[in-house]
């Protein structure tokens, strides 16, 4: 049995409030964090946090957030199982139980009615994505590819080998996929490796050269393509909000932020960008970055600065799938220095939603 964190709706404590820990059995920790990293990484937070209980987990399992649904994948028995439950009442017996092919990893996102389930091999790459029903969890096509979900669209790719994580670095040909039946609807080739980014109802592509070009994911048609400065183009950049794409880039001795307008790509703002380690997420329709002074939020349209944490860059961001309209989820350490403080980062800065207990100090 494990306790699961469920995010309620009411407004959430300030930063320097103290509230007791949860009163949670020390046998349930480990099944604890793994829940709750899996729900805060799927769904967008809440303001509170209250303990519920939640599946049984089993020790080697894999468990994933997919809009609805909280999934376990167990890989002991032969063939591995996948459960599926309600994540808004996971206490409850599974809504589906089925069977899946052994693998190294799984990941998993929604597209329209349909659960897109990754397999992944010993080198992280994508070895084949399975196309699920929701309601059932039978698979209706499969394609020895990773599929990404597009809206209620998909698109079909080779990822960059890597022994880690390859993120979204593509090469070879992207194609667009009929959600219905898994077949292909149309084909871009890409000249080199290239990054994706798959919005609803659109498809970024950046190359290696600076060429961006943005396709409608469901026929491929080019709406619009720009080239970008030279950059250090991976997983987080640049990053998309909306109608406007932010790139961070060398320029001159020093490193900016330039804002793009879609589907154009027309530049519409610089600002310069602190130096040393930078990261940037969208965060509720802002682009939020996180330097060694702190974290801050930019409106991605103007690069003005909306907001500033001082005190932000020692707090964690918890990994998972992302969407520009919420907000991030990060963990801190409470002033007993035992217990995990949980916030939500967003387009009205930072708010704390409650207290792990102590022992529970990353996802």
């Amino acid at each position: 049995m494990s306790v699961l964190i469920e995010l309620g709706d009411d407004r959430g404590a300030p930063l320097d409030e103290r509230r007791p820990p949860p009163q949670v059995s020390r046998r349930w920790w480990v099944a604890v964090l793994v829940a709750v990293c899996a729900l805060l990484g799927g769904a967008a937070p809440a303001a509170r946090l209250t303990p519920q209980v939640g599946p049984a987990v089993p020790a080697r399992a894999t468990v994933l957030g997919a809009g609805p649904l909280l999934l376990v994948v167990d890989p002991d028995p032969t063939p591995p199982t996948l459960s599926a439950y309600d994540s808004a009442a996971p206490a409850g017996p599974p809504r589906w139980q089925v069977p899946v092919p052994p693998a190294s990893g799984w990941s998993a996102e929604v597209a329209g009615d349909l659960l897109l389930l990754v397999e992944r091999d010993q080198a992280r790459g994508a070895r084949v994505t399975t196309a699920r029903s929701m309601r059932t969890g039978q698979p209706v096509w499969r394609r020895p590819e990773r599929v990404y979900a597009a809206g209620n669209a998909a698109v079909a790719v080779s990822e960059v080998r890597s022994a880690s994580e390859p993120g979204r670095r593509v090469e070879g040909t992207v194609h667009g996929v009929d959600p219905a039946t898994g077949a292909t609807r149309w084909s871009v080739p890409l000249p080199s490796t290239a990054v994706l980014r798959a919005l609803p109802g659109r498809v970024l592509l950046v190359q290696d050269d600076g060429l961006a070009r943005l396709l409608d994911a469901r026929d491929g048609t080019e709406r619009g393509r720009g080239q970008l400065p030279p950059a250090d183009y991976g997983p987080d950049n640049p990053q998309v909000v909306g109608g406007h794409l932010v790139l961070r880039h060398p320029s001159g001795g020093a490193v900016a932020l330039t804002g793009y307008d879609l589907p154009g790509l027309a530049p519409r703002w610089q600002a310069p960008a602190p130096p040393g380690e930078l990261t940037l997420r969208p965060c509720q329709g802002l682009i939020c970055g996180q330097d060694e002074q702190g974290r801050w939020a930019i409106d991605a349209g103007t690069g003005a600065r909306v907001w500033t944490w001082p005190a932000g860059a020692r707090w964690r961001t918890v990994a998972g799938p992302r969407v520009a309209a919420e907000p991030l989820v990060v963990l801190g350490t409470a002033a007993d220095g035992k217990r995990s403080l949980v916030a939500t980062v967003g387009r009205d800065g930072r708010r704390v939603s409650g207290v792990l207990p102590a022992g529970l100090t990353d996802c």
